[in-house]
């Protein structure tokens, strides 16, 4: 009889960076539960498509023909494949060998309106990368337990609104229903924006409390480089006008908070990438459609002051 197809599709959009793209390729092919691997590579500056190409025979390998962005190559491999759950995978993100396996126990575990997985990833000096995303009012997003010890995550404390981009899990009827990745957003902010229309779909989460991979982070953009900042920029100021936070209830702290931050770059860094990043941000996001933001997922707990306390690096590891 043949091998039934796997109920998993990994997703790996690729920029270069063979070091660290094998290493990914390589959990991946030695997970305990296979999984239909996809590797999208997004015109990499050097011959990493080639050999993944050679190494990775048994794999899915797509080329754009130009360098598209995150969410394009993410969505393209999705739309390739058929599974009933979709695991997008960061080219530098190390899986556990059973983070397949957890991503599925989760979702078959779950209630049926459960639309996404938020798999708990460390960094590579064993504190927490990654535990999914929570959102205050603004929908400004954090990213859960960052740099915190694995003891202190926790799953339910604060709320989450979804899944952290580096590694996520989503039903795929959950994707047909609400749509894939924004294209609009180059990189950085497409996955918060995706939780946003799931949650206001009605679809749930749920968080892992077991490491599931290692996140190295910054491979693609570079950490703290002037690129990453800007698009991170770009995602904040497309969401603020996409949903309509300037114009509704939070308009006065959003702007407070975003004056705050971006001054701050500017006052002590001389750096306007931040700035000028949420400008383009705003201005590509004119005329797109958005519903109301979904009350569920949303921390309303979080202030204006507490806000500005998450932005530091060390919150999570003095909470």
């Amino acid at each position: 009889m043949p091998e039934p197809r796997p109920r998993v599709d990994a997703v790996v959009p690729v920029y270069g960076g063979w070091d660290h793209v094998e290493k990914c390729l390589r959990a991946l092919a030695a997970q305990t539960v296979p999984a239909n691997v996809i590797v999208v590579d997004d015109e990499s500056p050097d011959d990493t498509a080639d050999r993944i190409a050679a190494a990775f025979p048994e794999f899915t390998l797509l080329r754009n023909e130009r360098n598209r962005g995150f969410a394009t190559t993410c969505n393209r491999g999705i739309a390739h494949g058929e599974a009933e759950i979709v695991l997008l995978v960061n080219s530098d993100v190390i899986a556990e060998p059973t983070l397949v396996a957890q991503v599925l126990e989760a979702f078959d575990a779950a209630a049926p309106e459960t639309g996404s997985v938020c798999p708990l990833l460390l960094r590579s000096d064993g504190l927490v990368d990654s535990q999914g995303i929570t959102v205050d009012p603004t929908a400004a997003g954090f990213v859960r337990f960052h740099g915190a010890r694995v003891g202190d995550a926790d799953p339910a404390d604060p709320v989450a609104i979804g899944p952290y981009g580096a590694a996520a899990a989503y039903r795929r009827t959950a994707l047909d229903e609400v749509g894939l990745l924004d294209e609009g957003i180059f990189m950085y902010g497409e996955e918060l924006d995706l939780a946003l229309r799931l949650r206001a779909g009605g679809w749930g989460t749920v968080v892992l409390d077991t490491p599931g991979g290692q996140h190295i982070g910054g491979a693609s953009a570079g950490a703290g480089s002037p690129r990453q900042r800007y698009l991170a920029g770009f995602g904040r100021g497309y969401l603020l006008r996409a949903w309509h936070i300037v114009g509704g209830r939070h308009t006065l702290r959003a702007l407070a908070i975003e004056a705050i931050v971006c001054a701050r770059r500017i006052l002590l860094h001389r750096d306007v990438k931040s700035l000028t990043g949420r400008i383009a941000g705003w201005r590509a996001a004119k005329g797109v459609a958005r519903p109301a933001l979904p009350t569920a997922g949303i921390d309303a707990s979080i202030g204006l002051a507490q806000s500005l306390r998450m932005r530091s690096a060390r919150y999570w590891e003095s909470r």
